[in-house]
């Protein structure tokens, strides 16, 4: 593993082989203002560039992400900020990404771990859309994509109400993947990220557009989508690999190389 980044970062970025690791940590509680905003995209940035096939996002600090900096809010500062444009080059990633929620997940912290493929969190974690506590409705597209995932009664309950919700709970409505003891969380979480980094990279692209493109449009737009993304897929070493391992032994287990 390459040696992170210095404790003083907002996000301290590692690697593990072809994984990269982003650790949230800007005390007390991660709260999200225009400073961390960049950070978490240009730690994005170098881990994409950098070459990694697969993205964790963890949290150095007792909680994933509390939300939003309320001074920021006050000051005026949070109101000129893309929340969406961001959590939409997040969602456009070309490699997977898995949030290993523990703590609080609440607000724009819990947009952040939706903005992730896969959310992995530990049986204590606490996540809702807390801002019409405030005053406020969800700003990084937390309504929405709750919509798409679990639909719009539920949605609206989440957000409406502003509760906290168990993990448990969360995973039985669909929001999230998996739920671990607190801690088993670390290695849960990496694991299923090594898995996705050993994985068709190519592949994983097509999917993820698919699935994002879905989402938002509907099916009749993933089907138009599908045909546009085949081609690289078709063209890929992995396919290739892939294929010539289930011919020659009758089961899948090629080692893909992410190309």
């Amino acid at each position: 593993m390459t040696a992170p980044m210095s404790d003083d970062e907002k996000v301290v970025l590692s690697r593990d082989g072809d994984l990269a690791l982003m650790e949230l940590n800007k005390p007390p509680h991660n709260l999200l203002d225009g400073a961390m905003l960049d950070a978490l995209e240009a730690a994005f940035d170098e881990a994409v560039d950098g070459g990694c096939r697969a993205i964790l996002v963890a949290s150095r600090l007792r909680h994933f992400c509390a939300g939003a900096d309320l001074e920021a809010m006050r000051s005026g500062q949070l109101a000129k900020l893309d929340f969406i444009g961001f959590l939409h080059r997040m969602e456009d990633l070309p490699v997977p990404t898995v949030a290993a929620v523990h703590g609080a997940a609440l607000g724009g912290g819990l947009e952040l771990a939706l903005g992730c493929d896969v959310i992995v969190a530990a049986e204590t974690a606490q996540l809702g859309l807390v801002e019409t506590t405030l005053g406020l409705f969800p700003l990084m597209g937390g309504v929405q994509r709750v919509v798409a995932a679990v639909g719009p009664a539920r949605a609206k309950e989440i957000a409406l109400l502003g509760r906290r919700h168990t993990a448990a709970v969360f995973e039985r409505w669909g929001l999230v993947n998996q739920v671990v003891a607190d801690e088993a969380l670390g290695e849960a979480s990496r694991s299923l990220a090594r898995q996705l980094a050993a994985g068709p990279t190519v592949a994983y692209r097509a999917v993820k557009r698919i699935a994002n493109l879905t989402a938002a449009c509907g099916v009749a737009a993933g089907d138009g989508l599908a045909g546009e993304v085949a081609p690289p897929v078709w063209e890929s070493a992995d396919l290739e690999a892939g294929l010539r391992v289930f011919l020659e032994t009758g089961s899948p287990g090629a080692l893909f190389a992410g190309a």
